[in-house]
């Protein structure tokens, strides 16, 4: 950064003597006598500091001018440093001038050496505060790519309702959120939902998936590590509880957590700390904590598969999110909406649905929930030849006698296989095509193949 000095008196000869001091220590040297082209001079030459003088009107000595000054400079851009030139009589009045945002002091008349190295000062905090204010920046836009603006959740259905009076009702508290429900019904939605209303919605909100996480890896991802705590550890990493502090951490699939993790994971919810690997030192967090699992987790715990203590800890509220079968004209208002984004994203403008089709929609008991609701709407959009869909448009079979069981006599465990099991047929056994079309990754997918023993 190049420097650029601006030096405003009255007087003539200090501003000669000030630019032949300086032109050979800094950049560029500008000076003015009158303090109405300050601003413009500033603006125009991108100044870093100003040697400001306190008076100047004859027979004025009440450094009032220099503090207005001073403020005009700050109301323009705080991170210019502003050094206050003063006599020796005036120097309760240059203390008050640092106490309202100038950097410092000088005295006529003044100490060449010392003059230089304050200016050296005050250039540093300028660089400093420019680099904060970038750094700012894109922490603020990392922010926005985390957090990204959610349109608001699609859903007119009376359970729905009653979903969305919870969230608003909790997010403006502390209180730990547990967020029950089949798969695919937009448990992450909801949690942001939940974050967006918070006041910490400013901040960043993190998603762990906790059924992807091994015992190896689970303490360098939520709690970080030191260089070398591990054979690949090259460099010092901070985890998910630090990365999310100030804002919302959630952590999907917790029943899928071992006991040991399980109490790893209470250990850090009581004490409102982490340890990083390696290290020995207690880092503080100040997190909002949203879990959701498609689990009976009571059931868990009467079988000792989940701590009741940790499930406590978790649940100061719970939140149940219907499956979309019980969400009436909500199936139509989803795949309506997901209609318009994939003809937009695939430029297939101009598609509609009959009413046939819609009827077909509103029949199938959608076992994936929203999320093969959104798949089916994609495909649909990707092989149509009309621009209106029909009931032949989509690859669904409501007359399968599968799903046209009582699903409220299956556990969730069951239908999760189920869909495991249709999909892997579908894909043909390509495990990567099965993850994506299930929405969850890889390794949770090789955890509840093991899980079910398929």
């Amino acid at each position: 950064m190049k420097s650029k000095i601006l030096i405003l008196d009255d007087n003539r000869s200090v501003l000669t003597a000030l630019e032949m001091l300086l032109q050979s220590e800094f950049d560029q040297i500008f000076t003015l006598k009158n303090p109405n082209n300050l601003i413009s001079t500033i603006q125009q030459h991108s100044i870093d500091v100003v040697l400001l003088d306190m008076n100047f009107t004859t027979g004025i000595n009440n450094g009032n001018e220099g503090i207005y000054w001073l403020h005009q400079i700050r109301k323009h851009d705080r991170a210019i440093s502003v050094i206050m030139i003063t006599a020796y009589g005036d120097i309760e009045l240059a203390v008050r001038a640092v106490k309202e945002g100038a950097f410092d002091f000088i005295l006529k008349p003044w100490d060449n050496n010392k003059l230089i190295s304050t200016i050296h000062a005050s250039l540093k905090l300028r660089r400093s505060k420019i680099e904060n204010a970038s750094l700012l920046q894109t922490t603020n836009t990392l922010k926005q790519e985390l957090n990204p603006s959610l349109q608001k959740l699609i859903g007119q259905s009376e359970p729905m309702k009653k979903v969305m009076e919870m969230v608003k009702k909790v997010a403006a508290t502390d209180a730990n959120i547990f967020i029950t429900g089949e798969n695919g019904t937009g448990k992450e939605l909801i949690a942001r939902e939940i974050h967006r209303y918070s006041k910490r919605n400013k901040e960043i909100m993190l998603g762990v998936d906790m059924g992807a996480l091994s015992e190896t890896l689970f303490e360098s991802e939520l709690f970080g590590h030191t260089k070398g705590s591990f054979t690949d550890a090259k460099e010092d990493r901070i985890g998910k509880f630090e990365a999310a502090n100030k804002g919302t951490l959630f952590l999907d699939e917790i029943g899928n957590l071992s006991l040991a993790l399980q109490a790893k994971m209470l250990t850090t919810l009581q004490s409102r700390t982490i340890i990083k690997l390696g290290s020995n030192n207690h880092i503080p967090i100040d997190i909002r904590l949203i879990s959701a699992s498609n689990k009976d987790l009571n059931a868990m715990i009467a079988d000792g598969l989940f701590r009741e203590d940790l499930f406590y800890r978790i649940n100061t509220i719970t939140i149940e999110l219907p499956p979309l079968r019980d969400r009436g004209n909500d199936i139509v208002l989803l795949a309506e909406f997901y209609l318009s984004k994939y003809a937009n994203k695939y430029d297939k403008l101009g598609l509609k649905m009959n009413q046939k089709a819609m009827d077909k929609l509103l029949k199938y008991k959608w076992p994936g929930n929203v999320r093969e609701l959104q798949h089916t709407m994609e495909k649909a959009v990707i092989l149509a030849d009309d621009k209106v869909l029909n009931e032949d448009s989509f690859a669904i079979n409501c007359n399968n006698p599968i799903l046209q069981k009582d699903l409220q006599n299956k556990t969730i465990e069951e239908m999760e296989k189920e869909m495991i099991l249709s999909s892997i047929h579908k894909k043909q056994g390509n495990m990567s095509a099965v993850a994506i079309n299930l929405g969850i990754t890889r390794q949770t997918l090789y955890n509840k193949l093991k899980k079910y023993g398929i």
